[in-house]
């Protein structure tokens, strides 16, 4: 293989490594989301937006929501953190919960004044808490909604919610008084079923007409508050945690694999050029071979230094000499091997004679030979002994 070819292969090679890795980051921003890397949770677009993940255009001003570290999706009011567990774009409704599921704590001090949310059915409660079951053969609260807490909640203890008007009409046994709130409840058909949580709703800005085309709502240009319609895409594309994981998954063993065989074909391309080098026809003209023959040794010097054929066990009488340092190639069983007996150097044969067929010294040391027959003779071969 030339030279060039084996340039021309690892340019293709970075080509298309960069071509496949890079467009990973490639995302729109205000693409529909979600906090968790799973998929699970509420779909999150506009009128909302995550904060510290996509631009102040992706959503509307109030509608601002962030990701906890258990992959919540959180809204904060001014009373405090909730959890979203379901928005409703075509009503333009959402379910608020506590994040750790005991909501009865969030309902004392409930507010949310100067946010975009308002409460369709606002309701008025009284919130006792039960330490006892008597309650539950007391034929008064048949309107009472049971309130659960996780943590809190147990067989001997229970938090209502249930009408003044109820309450006032006599205190349920075993039961004691924590709060009168206002808050959006949700009554259910079933009024032993735990409550789903607070829904609250939004007027502005409005998007119904938007939803119920199937398009996207969000704002028509990069500056104004004009609201628009837009197609949505045609796939929504994995998850950000499974492109993350793929990014890291592929690309990073695939850039180590890079660097290795850039690595192994620029060594190829260095031995390659050294035999090349080394093995180029010898000059025919009589000038020039008047020059090797006054710079070089003759062939009978050559061939008086004594040569090995390698064993099995590749052993040298100088255990670093495992590589020729002329073609920088490992040594391998069966292959002839010479000395300069001077420096007892050792090299490939075919190396080392054209190299003092043009040279006089020892490729490593530098070391001039002394240009007499050595008494080894040229036609005995040393075989090193196999393991």
């Amino acid at each position: 293989m030339e030279t060039t070819e084996l340039k021309l292969m690892i340019n293709t090679i970075i080509f298309f490594f960069f071509l496949n890795f890079f467009p990973a980051y490639s995302v729109d921003v205000c693409n529909p989301t979600v906090c968790s890397e799973m998929g699970r949770g509420p779909e999150i677009r506009f009128p909302f937006r995550l904060k510290n993940r996509q631009s102040d255009r992706c959503g509307y001003p109030g509608f601002d929501l962030s990701c906890n570290e258990r992959g919540q999706t959180i809204l904060t009011l001014p009373s405090g953190d909730f959890l979203v567990t379901d928005i409703d774009y075509t009503t333009q409704s959402i379910i608020l919960n506590d994040p750790d599921f005991c909501l009865v704590k969030r309902l004392i001090n409930f507010n949310i004044t100067n946010s975009p949310f308002r409460a369709a059915h606002q309701r008025n409660y009284t919130i006792v808490r039960c330490t006892s079951d008597d309650w539950l053969n007391y034929g008064n609260y048949p309107v009472a909604i049971l309130l659960f807490c996780r943590g809190f909640s147990s067989r001997n203890q229970a938090f209502l919610a249930m009408p003044p008007n109820m309450y006032a009409q006599g205190k349920p046994p075993g039961c004691k008084l924590m709060s009168k709130v206002s808050v959006p409840l949700q009554l259910e058909d079933n009024f032993w079923s735990p409550m789903e949580g607070l829904v609250l709703t939004w007027s502005e800005p409005s998007c119904r007409i938007c939803e119920n085309q199937g398009k996207l709502c969000g704002f028509k240009s990069d500056s104004g508050s004009d609201i628009a319609c837009s197609n949505p895409p045609s796939s929504k594309g994995l998850p950000r945690g499974a492109k993350y994981g793929i990014i890291i998954g592929v690309g990073v063993p695939g850039f180590v694999c890079l660097l290795g065989l850039i690595s192994f074909a620029f060594g190829k391309i260095k031995v390659y050029t050294l035999r090349r080098d080394l093995n180029s026809d010898l000059p025919t003209t009589i000038n020039l071979q008047s020059a090797i023959a006054t710079t070089g040794l003759n062939r009978a010097t050559i061939d008086s230094y004594p040569k090995i054929v390698l064993g099995e066990s590749k052993r040298l009488p100088n255990p670093n000499d495992g590589t020729c340092p002329i073609c920088l190639s490992d040594y391998q069983p069966k292959e002839t091997l010479r000395t300069i007996p001077e420096c007892n150097h050792y090299f490939h044969a075919e190396c080392i004679d054209e190299w003092l067929k043009l040279n006089a010294t020892c490729p490593l040391c530098r070391n001039t030979p002394d240009g007499s027959l050595h008494p080894c003779s040229s036609s005995t071969s040393l075989v090193s002994s196999s393991p």
